[in-house]
């Protein structure tokens, strides 16, 4: 690559854009506004230094940027590079200019990647919006996520058994046909000639059930003879054999004396963060939420939501399906932090916010989560009548839990839970629960005491103190800032297509994201520019009913 110099707009461009946009439009005036933001030495190491020359780097990514905008294809994308003088105004392009061919897009991607310049793509953009002074750091910022369908075909168990054996034939015919063909059972090209679908399987569970065992016996077969000492050792290195190699792990028991492969049955499958669901994208996984299913991943996004600036999009988190919100909490503001935009208060929902949260937040970043903790769901505050943990004196000096009725506990055991955290465990003396007359309000137990367990003095006194501040009216108001991010995602999906992915892999996933993201940005921007006002939330003709009037 030989990086260029900032071009200006040619003259001729830059007459005929004003003559026909007289008034300008978002890219003209992006460009106007903005300038250039990317450069050709911040990629300067995709490119070798010997070679074909390259486009223009900051031609491409801008490109990229702009066949999000309007969610278009890489063909699509390349005629309006040859086509539309507004592309051509923010290129710097030549109205005589003949663009590139479409596969150059697919290339720059695959770069990028290779190179980790997906997430550094979107700082270089934030870097720019801070030194124009359009980004700076704010006293308000909101994270939600929203879930991303994979690019690949939903499969049922035999679907999937089946599929993956296709694809490791299809990549043996390709990595070595010879010893393929010396390895071929006859009734494979029947079997798995085309793709499998379920019309074409078998109804009846016990059919099915024997198609799968089969295909099971294939499997084995095959991959026995990949790992044959005569057979070539670079075989079983073969992604799609190392996919099936996982696969039947996963999916069926180790075979029988007679040589039968059975189906795992449900308590025996993997769990969900490790279980492959296609041979295409092994790194899509299945999750549910609420009442919604899907195989895919997620993303995260960040945005500014202080009133009167633009509610920029800050960063960009895309993770497997099934990771938990609280586990990207640390990384978001690690991230945040490099780039000098962390927030006074952060606004998330429940599904992020832990006790070690609320306290290095404040500890680490002097920085306040917003959002509600999870209530205590112990039967006793249900009842509302219990002896629930709230009504316990703790004193942690001299590690002693005092009751509603004034017996000291006689234990005091520090621990972990079943998730990893610690926890400290106390326990009452047997007789004196026993002989408690309000034992029914305390414990269910006919013979044990009563055993509280509390999470280590600092996040256990955080957790208490939010579950009494998210009960007031200030709080509720605060927090109610939080639903505008579901907005942003709604423009997302509706404008970019960004609910379905349109590559395979996380990392292509996640830079789809980020052009996603700089795209809303974009976006934004030329309603701030252009005065344009925050769209009100939509209230239904019925519910309109229960408003007051105006006086």
């Amino acid at each position: 690559m030989r990086p260029t110099d900032l071009l200006d707009i040619p003259s001729e461009t830059l007459e005929v854009a004003r003559a026909a946009f007289p008034n300008g439009n978002l890219y003209m005036q992006l460009r106007d506004e903005l300038g250039i933001i990317y450069h050709d030495h911040d990629f300067a190491d995709l490119f070798p230094k010997k070679g074909q020359p390259a486009l223009s780097p900051w031609q491409l990514v801008l490109v990229c940027i702009m066949q999000f905008l309007e969610n278009l294809s890489d063909r699509q994308a390349a005629d309006a590079v040859r086509a539309r003088i507004d592309w051509k105004y923010a290129l710097s392009l030549p109205l005589k200019d003949s663009g590139f061919n479409y596969s150059i897009l697919s290339e720059f991607r695959k770069r990028l990647i290779e190179g980790g310049k997906e997430q550094r793509l979107f700082d270089i953009f934030l870097e720019h919006l801070q030194s124009k002074g359009f980004l700076k750091e704010h006293h308000q910022q909101r994270t939600d996520a929203t879930h991303i369908l994979a690019a690949i075909r939903t499969l049922n168990r035999l679907e999937l058994f089946g599929e993956t054996f296709r694809a490791a034939l299809n990549s043996l015919v390709v990595a070595d046909p010879q010893w393929l063909s010396e390895h071929m059972q006859e009734d494979w090209f029947d079997r798995y000639g085309r793709r499998i679908e379920n019309y074409r399987l078998p109804k009846p569970d016990s059919e099915r059930k024997a198609l799968g065992s089969t295909i099971g016996q294939d499997g084995l077969a095959l991959l026995d003879a990949i790992y044959h000492p005569s057979s070539p050792p670079w075989l079983k290195h073969l992604p799609a054999v190392e996919t099936l190699r996982q696969v039947w792990l996963q999916r069926f028991y180790p075979p029988n004396a007679d040589g039968t492969v059975e189906w795992r049955k449900v308590k025996d499958m993997p769990p969900s963060d490790v279980s492959i669901h296609s041979p295409y994208d092994i790194e899509a996984r299945y999750s549910n939420k609420r009442s919604m299913d899907w195989v895919g991943y997620k993303v995260h996004f960040t945005e500014v939501c202080d009133h009167d600036n633009p509610r920029l999009i800050t960063h960009v988190h895309t993770t497997r399906a099934t990771v938990p919100d609280d586990q990207v909490v640390e990384p978001i503001h690690l991230a945040l932090a490099e780039k000098r935009l962390l927030p006074k208060e952060h606004l998330l929902d429940g599904g992020y916010l832990s006790a070690e949260h609320l306290v290095n937040s404040e500890a680490e970043y002097d920085m306040d989560l917003v959002g509600p903790v999870r209530q205590n769901h112990s039967w006793q505050a249900k009842a509302g009548n219990g002896f629930d943990a709230s009504v316990f004196q703790i004193n942690w000096d001299q590690q002693k839990v005092v009751c509603p009725q004034g017996h000291s506990s006689t234990k005091w055991l520090p621990g972990q839970d079943i998730h990893g955290k610690d926890v400290i465990r106390a326990r009452f003396l047997g007789t004196t629960c026993r002989s408690c007359p309000v034992r029914s309000q305390c414990t269910k137990s006919k013979t044990q005491p009563r055993e509280l367990t509390f999470r280590p003095r600092e996040l256990h006194q955080a957790l208490n103190e939010r579950r009494q501040v998210q009960r007031t009216t200030e709080f509720k108001e605060k927090y109610s800032l939080r639903a505008g991010v579901e907005s942003t995602h709604s423009q997302g999906i509706r404008r970019f297509g960004m609910r379905q992915s349109r590559y395979i892999g996380l990392a292509k996933s996640h830079l789809q994201n980020v052009f996603c993201a700089i795209a809303l940005n974009f976006v934004r921007l030329d309603a701030w520019f252009n005065d344009v006002p925050l769209a009100k939330t939509r209230v239904s003709l019925f519910k309109r009913i229960l408003q007051p009037l105006p006086a």
